[in-house]
């Protein structure tokens, strides 16, 4: 049976979590209205990517798999274990690729190896950094073998960058529980730096420290000269015995350094501010796994429209479904069950 879903109200974060779960479940989908709210509607060259990958990894039949495209056919075959490469061919998101993939490879009976090239820092997607450090631990603790290594560096628009992962197949997956943040390990900084004068880097490392009243030393310079292209982003963290949140700004054409430090500072003041141990944007990468694992629970700062989107869509795929509750005072509480 075909599942219909828009995609009016949902960017590229609804197309990927169709294809995971397409892919996973082995049910063929119909999106309309790709992107339908965007300023420019429709497939881009990463929401391409990542389709063309999902088809090569389970041998889909596709239609509708172009640039522009407001409509996408898409029906799985059998996911196959392999070493894969891809090319974006642009400065899109490598990790949001690696992202749309993992849960079907880990679904395989074997390992897999992954290649992706184009952007590693990127407005508006994970950087490296957060795969690495903030969502794969949390996947390891769900059983989960998987490793990622950046290779290159990529910046938009030139991309270049390369990220590498090795996957290893689980027959169960664990059960997610992330209600407390545990001991407080250490508050980091670092500055990714590419073909761009230092005195930006050292712009957003003095804004940053001061609004967030670190020593300046705390945070690392660190130069990415085997980048394509140029490129800047600021990454500020703190890593709790149970889970780690990076804030992020990436540099852009007309954003001054003190506008992309400020907006990295004040993401991760915020998430200090409360007691959640998940943050707005891991909570959103959490829901899948969750929802394959078939139960678990996580308390965030705040369920956004596009969280809520996402569990709407993994509910017409998978037999379960998210209750949120209020915790305490700016924390809710996110419950997958099985459907009754």
């Amino acid at each position: 049976m075909m599942i219909q879903i828009s995609g009016e109200s949902g960017g590229g974060q609804l197309l990927r979590s169709a294809l995971s779960l397409s892919m996973v479940t082995g049910q063929p989908f119909r999106m309309t209205n790709i992107r339908g709210k965007r300023p420019k509607p429709g497939l881009m060259r990463q929401h391409l990517t990542c389709v063309k990958a999902a088809a090569e990894v389970c041998d889909a039949a596709v239609d509708g798999a172009e640039l522009g495209s407001v409509e996408l056919v898409f029906a799985p075959a059998r996911v196959r274990a392999g070493d894969y490469a891809f090319s974006i061919g642009s400065g899109g998101s490598t990790t949001l690729v690696f992202q749309t993939l993992l849960p079907a490879l880990l679904m395989t009976d074997g390992p897999s190896t992954l290649r992706i090239e184009g952007g590693t820092h990127n407005p508006m997607a994970p950087p490296f950094e957060f795969i690495a450090q903030c969502f794969l631990p949390q996947l390891h603790g769900l059983g989960v073998k998987v490793s990622v290594a950046l290779e290159k560096h990529g910046f938009m628009q030139a991309g270049g960058g390369v990220l590498t992962a090795v996957v290893s197949p689980i027959k169960k997956l664990q059960k997610l529980k992330l209600l407390e943040r545990g001991e407080l390990l250490e508050n980091f900084g670092r500055v990714i730096h590419a073909h761009l004068h230092r005195e930006i880097a050292e712009r957003e490392i003095a804004t940053a420290s001061a609004l967030l009243e670190w020593p300046q030393d705390r945070m690392e310079l660190r130069y990415a000269n085997d980048s394509t292209g140029p490129g800047n982003a600021l990454l500020l963290g703190v890593r709790f015995a149970n889970v780690c949140e990076i804030s992020t700004g990436i540099a852009q054409v007309g954003k001054s350094s003190e506008s992309v430090a400020t907006g990295a500072a004040k993401g991760l003041r915020s998430y200090l501010a409360s007691s959640a141990p998940v943050g707005v944007h891991l909570a959103d990468q959490l829901l899948l796994p969750m929802a394959l694992a078939g139960g678990g629970k996580f308390a965030t700062l705040s369920i956004s429209n596009h969280s809520r989107t996402n569990m709407a869509l993994i509910e017409k795929f998978l037999p379960v479904r998210f209750e949120v509750e209020e915790a305490d005072a700016g924390v809710k509480c996110v419950t997958v069950h099985p459907a009754s």
